[in-house]
């Protein structure tokens, strides 16, 4: 069948002499495997330059509904043109973590809407947003976590654990390692039920920002089957300032 959708690119690994293999995130199917012929050439009417990660665009594909088939791609467009990720090299940085977490953290062939539009919200944010990102990639993770099904809860106010084993806030220590202690747990629970245009304003200087992510990604590796290493972590840290 022939399928018309919007897509975001995770990933496009190169093919051949001038082919490129990608991971999208479609609105309609979730996440498949795409097959660009001809795109890194200089005539190409799918140009490379689409492929680059977080790219927002409408896919036309000769189709087939399994996880293991790479579904040819006929046509393939910009959807949205980012003013500023591209060229800001902080909030390219961002993106490129946000692209890499999503592709190990979402199965392939999940259909969810949901999460296509949490997504497009984000990216949208990102390259619009006046104020720093340096949260951006913490409140996305923070909330991302319940689109995939295991957002701990709780309530800002008092002084909280987060237990990353069984996914849940307490208020004593839990009697195993794999946790983060109220430092972490706490500005967490406030990037919670912080929305997205004001996660600036949850205070964190690089050293929380960094040991808040170290949890996060321990708490990932915990509950995403297979979750492996992310190595975009040491690009933001290299640019994110203070």
């Amino acid at each position: 069948m022939l399928l018309h959708t919007r897509g975001i690119v995770f990933r496009a690994l190169k093919y051949g002499e001038t082919s490129v293999i990608a991971d999208i995130f479609t609105e309609e199917k979730g996440l498949r495997s795409f097959i660009g012929g001809g795109v890194r050439t200089a005539k190409a009417r799918m140009p490379f330059g689409l492929f680059q990660p977080m790219t927002v665009v409408d896919l036309v594909c000769y189709f087939r509904d399994t996880d293991e088939h790479l579904n040819r791609l006929k046509e393939m467009r910009t959807s949205e043109v980012m003013g500023q990720i591209p060229f800001d090299i902080r909030r390219g940085a961002v993106a490129l973590f946000m692209a890499e977490l999503c592709r190990k953290s979402i199965h392939a062939g999940e259909e969810n809407p949901a999460l296509f539009e949490f997504l497009l919200d984000n990216l949208r944010w990102l390259d619009a947003s006046p104020h720093a990102v340096s949260n951006v990639h913490l409140h996305f993770m923070a909330h991302l976590s319940g689109h995939l099904g295991f957002q701990p809860h709780g309530e800002p106010g008092r002084e909280q654990y987060l237990d990353l084993q069984e996914g849940v806030f307490l208020s004593e220590q839990p009697q195993h390692a794999q946790y983060i202690g109220p430092q972490q747990a706490m500005p967490l629970l406030e990037l919670m039920h912080t929305p997205l245009e004001l996660c600036h304003e949850v205070p964190l200087d690089r050293a929380e920002r960094k040991a808040l992510l170290n949890g996060l990604l321990k708490f990932y590796q915990l509950h995403v089957p297979g979750f492996s290493d992310i190595h975009t972590p040491d690009v933001l840290e290299m640019v994110m300032e203070g």
